[in-house]
């Protein structure tokens, strides 16, 4: 009974604390989610301001005529 005393308390000792490596606070919390954010939405816009600056010129003089999209079903 001792052994398995023994046994189970040092395991639920060693079971105690912080898994993996610390993070250091700079990465972690609100203001660097929206840091992240803010940085990922700029490069969105230039993405997409590229990409509307490479357009072909041949495409600009068509007018498409799409079908309007609507939802196929809804719950």
């Amino acid at each position: 009974m001792k052994p398995l005393v023994i046994i189970i308390s040092a395991g639920l000792t060693l079971s105690c604390g912080a898994v993996g490596s610390p993070v250091a606070p700079e990465h972690v919390g609100v203001a660097v989610t929206i840091e992240k954010q803010k940085r990922q939405h700029a490069l969105e816009t230039e993405r997409e301001e590229g990409k509307s600056i490479g357009v072909d010129p041949s495409l600009e003089e068509h007018d498409l005529d799409l079908p309007p999209s609507h939802p196929v079903g809804t719950r």
